[in-house]
């Protein structure tokens, strides 16, 4: 087996906030959620073979499945040494009251609570989301976090819609090595993708169709399940690609406006 940093998926692509240039495109207005049998069909070929020493459960927003909590076992009954994550806004948790004794159950895990804005308003619609977590503490003793993930927020690409471009650095080696997501790789379609602004491409282009500007990157191929230890050694051994270059040489950090989608879904400029 081989040994690699993180492996994600995708539970949901649909979220109930709407971040300005969500790496994930989750500020689209995509919708839909992984069927749990479709997610074991895609784990159980890879079972085998690579040993992520984190296994991530995100979207999207996670807790608009319905099942989310029916991941935690299934994660677990194809790696049960990884250290699992799962990744959520926290708006939507309550609606999971039994996810907790199933994190609980499966031991080495970490419900991670992402923060996307700093104000005090986003703050105080925390709160009520603070209080149920420390319930959860205080009932089943399972690890949870609050991350300011708005601190370090750049944007991934010009515009949104039909009308979003890709940078056009041409510096990939450097867009690599400045990419938060650069040991993100994407559990879909049974394939692993190298990160999600690649792999959730094809799905933005199939809602807008998108500018011939996206077309070397939509030729971008997963690696398959029926790929040899070779392939599978040289994919997890590659660091930058061509494909590198749709994100920015130099990221440049923002402060996004207040994501809850009552407010009216701004454009980015360039």
């Amino acid at each position: 087996m081989l040994a690699i940093r993180n492996l994600e998926i995708h539970v949901a692509h649909s979220c109930n906030l709407a971040c300005e240039s969500c790496s994930h495109y989750s500020n689209q207005g995509h919708k839909g959620v992984l069927p749990i049998e479709v997610a074991a069909q895609w784990m159980a070929p890879w079972a085998d073979r690579l040993a992520p020493r984190v296994f991530s459960l995100l979207g999207g927003e996670p807790a608009i499945h319905p099942l989310l909590a029916d991941f935690v076992p299934l994660v677990r009954s194809f790696w049960p040494r990884a250290h699992l994550r799962l990744v959520s806004n926290g708006f939507l948790l309550a609606r999971h009251p039994e996810l907790p004794k199933r994190l609980a159950e499966a031991g080495n895990a970490r419900l991670t609570v992402s923060i996307h804005h700093g104000s005090e308003a986003y703050r105080q619609r925390l709160l009520p989301v603070a209080a149920l977590l420390r319930s959860w503490i205080d009932n089943h003793g399972i690890d949870i976090v609050f991350a300011d993930s708005h601190a370090n927020w750049t944007r991934r690409y010009h515009g949104a819609g039909a009308a979003m471009e890709p940078f056009e650095d041409a510096r990939p080696r450097r867009s690599w090595k400045n990419c938060n997501a650069r040991y993100c790789p994407q559990l879909l379609d049974g394939g692993i993708w190298k990160c999600a602004p690649l792999a959730y491409l094809p799905m933005q282009d199939r809602k807008f169709g998108l500018s011939p500007k996206w077309t070397p990157y939509l030729d971008y191929r997963p690696l398959p399940s029926t790929c040899s230890d070779a392939e599978l050694r040289a994919f997890f051994g590659r660091e930058e690609e061509s494909y590198c270059s749709m994100c920015a040489a130099r990221p440049k950090r923002f402060s996004p406006p207040q994501p809850f989608p009552e407010r009216a879904r701004p454009q980015a400029s360039r």
